[in-house]
């Protein structure tokens, strides 16, 4: 396997095969290490291995610094919630780590936080006591509407009661006589209260849950505050109501007192003295006044401070992030026995040896270092990682093939393909240009916004709906010009490119749905004529046109699989599976489904009305038998035979030579089995075959994974060919519910000559077109074309069983989440 070296820092991408990768060796001297992963880290071209896989995160040297960085990181995370929940945003700009200390940015982070939490602290207990105070002048002011309220009802009733009495007496004559008056001092009844708030929904359990304790020895009143109060303890709005509770007793004070904890009701003292009530409030008052502007002032300090923040958040956000990285990477390197050199493995492309090379050397420079790096090339039979060079347009592609599995180190990429085979065959199943036209019109948008966009946080389907803006510009493309060819416009066929070549057999006829066309122009030039779809006569045609079209691009697809397939196999220089997979596949497969393909474009040339399902049955239960009127060409009955027996034989070609071949290989490696590397064995196994070389032969395990290889492609051959049949399928249906929308929504609104029916007629089409058409529709194609390519389209040539190369790289790391 060749190596192809590359300079520039700027290589073409090359998305046939993987960039061709080496293991390199890095030996840094500890002084300049900080600084050479800092450099090499933005060039983000290695991907470093973990030599101390076998220590614990705390037992590595760089467990404190890491342990720093994460607290500073704990900082941080604390300074945006405050940024954020103050309603501000850390300023953004380009960062850099000019003149940026890690200890300095230590010490005024631990400083800002301490003054930060204090500010904090005062404005929350300042708040808290401007709540209390607020709840407390509400309980003055409504239960001393209570009081003031009874005493004017007792005055009134004490009138009453005067003017009721002889003339001689006067309010002055006690109500009582001395006698009555003198009573026992053990008999007298003092009545104690209690005021404060509860929260209203509580209010009618607090009331009934009072009576009950006390046995309905209790006197409560109760007051509605018209607007929501912020309560002392959980600073949220909550709806109140200011009560007073008048009891007797010691023992139904406490009970009242415990019930009112339970309940969440504040209490506050009371006086009954009007006077005192008014100087209460008055005092009340000025310290609110005195708090407010006291928590205004804190308020904007606050702010300030954390308006300074955020102007350097993302500066220090990015460094102590990048500092992290750094040491978490040199906690992945091991300390040469003289504890003066780090040593670094790790995967780069090979184009990049001349960048590393230079990154390298000017670390050594900047840190005055007298040693230089060392850099070094491993010799290693371990699989490499895989790394395809990609870009805004191409990597939704390539993303969409590693969701099925990562190509091999140097495996035939099926992502070239995918870029235009994909939203061709969605454009097959969703073919209309009316539809086309709205996927292109949304895709624009986001392709025009996009510098915008790609910098904002959208939502989890907006993400991926923008993460495959250029796949969805395609889509809508084929399906524009697929809905030319189908001619269909929301369902609507339209004479576009010139008349239509059918007429009425007679002048008499209105419509041609019964009686069936005639040809009277030249063929329509591009695409189905638009009287196919008003002849009943000609609309089974159009589908066996679109079935028999689905079968041509299935077989030319799968075709190009098992091509790709000796392709790997030539790359990786594997003769058998040349001879014993590749031809006898291509044998089978066109034996059976290629002539078919090719009796139908005979069949479209000619115009001959044979029968092709009569056809191929008959080619296999009766051979020999005469051919007749579904002859399509000379000699097809010995065609057919040659077909057929060429179809049989490859069947034991593709199962017997392959597993001999390689116990004769066997063999003459003295009973070592070391077959060469092909697609189907990885560089990983070759990496084993040196610890297991001496392993025995298994000729009959080697025979039955040839047999269930065989099976599997014979089968899948057939199933596979037919499952492109949802091709048709899709087409047929998106056709048909379009119709559907546009004659049995659109015309028949239409059709009243009502104004509202006609507008709720447009409503209704244009939701269920884009609700059903434009988004089920499309994900519904979306999907069936992404089972074409991953099964029928991949399965015959590519293993997807490498892993990705992920370099280190500081650009990876910005926008990561801790």
């Amino acid at each position: 396997m060749g190596e192809r070296g590359r300079e520039g820092c700027c290589p073409p991408m090359d998305l046939m095969r993987s960039e061709p990768m080496h293991l390199v060796q890095l030996i840094i001297p500890i002084e300049s290490a900080h600084r050479t992963i800092s450099y090499l880290g933005d060039l983000g071209l290695i991907q470093f291995k973990d030599l101390n896989a076998e220590k614990s995160p705390f037992q590595r040297t760089y467990a404190n610094q890491i342990k720093r960085c994460g607290e500073m990181a704990r900082k941080l995370r604390f300074f945006r919630e405050q940024i954020l929940k103050a309603g501000f945003s850390p300023a953004v700009r380009s960062v850099t780590e000019a003149d940026l200390n890690l200890d300095d940015v230590e010490v005024k982070l631990g400083d800002l936080e301490a003054e930060l939490v204090e500010i904090n602290a005062n404005g929350e207990k300042l708040q808290r006591t401007y709540n209390e105070l607020a709840e407390y002048k509400l309980v003055i002011q409504k239960a001393g509407e209570f009081f003031h309220s009874a005493l004017s009802s007792a005055e009134a009733q004490q009138r009453e009661f005067a003017s009721n009495q002889s003339g001689e007496e006067s309010l002055e004559t006690p109500l009582l006589s001395e006698q009555e008056m003198t009573t026992d001092p053990s008999k007298q009844v003092k009545l104690g209260f209690t005021a404060g708030l509860v929260p209203r929904e509580k209010s009618i359990a607090f009331e009934r849950i009072l009576f009950r304790a006390t046995r309905g020895n209790v006197f409560l009143k109760q007051a509605v505050v018209d607007n929501p109060v912020t309560d002392p303890v959980s600073g949220e709005k909550v709806e109140k109501n200011v009560f007073a509770v008048f009891f007797s007793g010691e023992r139904a004070k406490n009970k009242i007192l415990k019930i009112c904890d339970a309940f969440g009701a504040n209490r506050y003292p009371f006086s009954e003295d009007l006077g005192k009530q008014a100087q209460m409030i008055t005092e009340v008052s000025g310290r609110l006044s005195e708090l407010k502007t006291t928590i205004d002032a804190g308020l904007v300090h606050r702010g300030n401070l954390l308006q300074t923040i955020g102007e350097q958040f993302e500066r220090w956000n990015f460094l102590v992030r990048r500092e992290k990285s750094i040491y978490h990477t040199l906690n992945m390197l091991s300390i040469d026995v003289t504890k003066k050199c780090l040593v670094a493995e790790g995967w780069s492309p090979v184009f990049a040896t001349k960048q590393i090379q230079d990154a390298l050397h000017r670390a050594t420079q900047d840190c005055n270092s007298q040693v230089d790096a060392i850099f070094q090339v491993l010799h290693t039979r371990e699989m490499p990682p895989t790394y395809f060079q990609t870009n805004k347009f191409t990597s939704a592609f390539q993303e969409i093939v590693d969701a099925y599995g990562v190509a091999k180190y140097q495996e035939a990429n099926p992502g070239v393909y995918t870029i235009v085979t994909f939203p061709f065959l969605f454009a097959v199943m969703f073919g209309d240009w009316g539809h086309g036209i709205c996927l292109l019109l949304g895709t624009l948008y986001f392709i025009i916004r996009e510098k915008k966009l790609s910098s904002q946080k959208l939502g989890d389907i907006m993400e991926m709906t923008f993460g495959g803006r250029y796949v969805i510009l395609l889509m809508s493309l084929f399906s524009i010009y697929t809905g030319f060819i189908y001619n269909e416009f929301f369902s609507v066929p339209f004479e576009f490119f010139s008349r239509s070549a059918y007429s009425c057999r007679d002048l008499s006829c209105s419509e041609a749905t019964t009686v069936g066309l005639i040809k009277a122009r030249d063929t329509y030039p591009f695409g189905v004529d638009p009287a196919w779809y008003g002849s009943r006569s000609e609309l089974p045609f159009l589908n066996s046109m679109k079935m028999k079209m689905s079968i041509l691009l299935g077989v030319a697809q799968m075709n190009l699989g098992i091509i790709l397939s000796y392709f790997n196999s030539k790359f990786f220089g594997n003769s058998i599976n040349t001879w014993f997979q590749f031809i006898p596949q291509m044998i089978f497969l066109n034996s059976l489904f290629g002539y078919l393909s090719v009796l139908v474009i005979i069949k479209w040339c000619t115009g001959s009305k044979a029968d092709l399902y009569h056809v191929m049955i008959y080619m296999f239960l009766s051979p020999t038998d005469e051919i007749g009127e579904n002859q399509l060409f000379p000699g097809q009955k010995t065609t057919q035979l040659v077909l057929l027996l060429l179809a049989f034989v490859s069947v034991p070609w593709m199962l017997l030579p392959k597993p001999f071949l390689l116990k004769l290989q066997h063999d003459r490696h003295h009973g070592q089995y070391a077959p060469l590397p092909d697609s189907e064995e990885s560089l990983q196994s070759e990496s084993n075959q040196d610890s297991h070389g001496h392993e025995e032969f298994e000729f009959s395990e080697i025979f039955v994974h040839q047999l269930i290889h065989t099976i599997e492609f014979v089968l899948g051959a057939v199933s596979n060919t037919a499952s492109y049949l949802r091709l048709w399928a899709l087409s047929l249906a998106h056709s048909e519910l379009s119709t559907v929308f546009y004659e049995k929504v659109l015309l028949l609104a239409w059709g009243y000559n009502n104004v509202i029916i006609i507008i709720v007629g447009i409503i209704i089409f244009i939701c269920a077109t884009v609700g059903v058409l434009l988004v089920m529709e499309t994900l519904s194609a979306f999907l069936h074309a992404l089972r074409l390519h991953w099964v029928e389209f991949q399965n015959k040539f590519y293993e997807g069983d490498g892993y990705k190369f992920y370099p280190y790289s500081f650009a990876l790391i910005d926008y990561e989440e801790e």
